[in-house]
């Protein structure tokens, strides 16, 4: 099971480049069931932001097919995770939504989360991979 931080979803939907099209590839195997997939819930607020910057339609249309997603597992903010996460800000000095994908990735007990931020790499409980490998 892999973690997939938010940025894997708007790379692959507004990324042109070689970056989106890797962040494509990754999410066709999490659809196809090569690959299983969790997120957090705040991944649906992150690329409804990123992407409305583009078009609000366009936005609309990428949160109902993350919401859709096959094999992928959207679990919810709870409270715990926002303790969990608080105590990762105090820890590794995060920003409160990186925070939330580390405690979320780390109470689904997830090890290795796919992103291209590299604050992650501070936390030595989970395993970055950047989309790119």
């Amino acid at each position: 099971m892999i973690y997939l931080d938010s940025n894997v979803f708007i790379y692959a939907i507004i990324n042109t480049q070689d970056l989106g099209v890797k962040a494509r590839f990754l999410l066709e195997k999490v659809q196809s069931g090569e690959e299983k997939a969790q997120t957090s819930a705040l991944t649906f607020d992150e690329v409804f932001w990123a992407v409305k910057k583009h078009s609000k339609e366009a936005a609309i249309e990428a949160s109902q097919a993350l919401l859709n997603f096959q094999n992928l597992d959207i679990i919810a903010a709870t409270r715990e995770i926002a303790l969990s996460a608080l105590k990762l800000i105090k820890k590794y000095n995060l920003a409160p939504r990186d925070a939330i994908h580390a405690a979320t990735a780390l109470g689904e007990e997830t090890e290795t989360i796919i992103s291209e931020d590299s604050h992650f790499d501070k936390i030595a409980e989970l395993k970055r991979k950047p989309i790119t490998k």
